[in-house]
């Protein structure tokens, strides 16, 4: 018995030793979240040239999309990251003004985006998402409140203006996604307007 505990101990202090030999794992930095993040009208930017103090500016989104810069004037940002954003001004000054510029485009302000869920939910009304994130429709419904007894969770339609002033309308049947089909998580934009009808009996 006293053979098998000495064995135990000369197996612990063998585990130990390799955990102290073995180099510490170094901290990851967390991802920017504004990565994935789609540039909207009213974001608020700070664009930066390095080693180009003049060409710095502080800018807003304007509600078509663009931002005027320094030389190249009015570019459209809408819809792109931030990298996006990065590469095309970075491409615009390299063609007639500067060689090989590093840019640098920050989000300092975040617009606000939210979402109208009307019709029969226990809180209809406005639905603000988290400035830098995602939201998707089933979210959406849950932060109104949920679903009534009266809605008719099969018809949702999901109303969407676009950029070029258009609007689209999509019929959702909301229980499929309830139920935990992932083939289309309907990703919202903002402004986009969520109708709940109430069940025919």
């Amino acid at each position: 018995m006293k053979r098998n505990s000495q064995f135990v101990l000369f197996v612990c202090l063998g585990v130990v030793m390799a955990l102290l030999q073995a180099p510490l794992a170094t901290a990851q930095p967390s991802s920017d979240a504004s990565g994935n993040y789609l540039l909207n009208p009213s974001d608020f930017l700070r664009v930066e040239v390095f080693q180009e103090p003049d060409l710095f500016r502080e800018v807003r989104v304007a509600g078509d999309g663009s931002i005027v810069l320094p030389l190249i004037g009015k570019i459209f940002v809408r819809g792109k990251t931030v990298f996006d954003a990065e590469a095309l001004i970075t491409e615009l000054y390299n063609r007639d003004y500067l060689v090989n510029p590093q840019i640098n485009v920050t989000i300092t302000e975040y617009a606000l985006r939210r979402v109208n869920v009307i019709g029969q939910v226990n809180k209809p009304g406005i639905v603000v998402f988290p400035p830098e994130e995602e939201m998707v429709l089933l979210e959406a419904i849950a932060l109104a409140g949920g679903f009534n007894r009266l809605a008719d969770k099969g018809k949702v339609t999901l109303t969407r203006t676009l950029p070029s002033g258009k609007t689209e309308t999509f019929k959702i049947d909301m229980r499929k996604l309830i139920a935990g089909d992932q083939t289309t998580t309907w990703d919202l934009r903002k402004d986009d307007v969520i109708y709940v009808p109430e069940r025919v009996f």
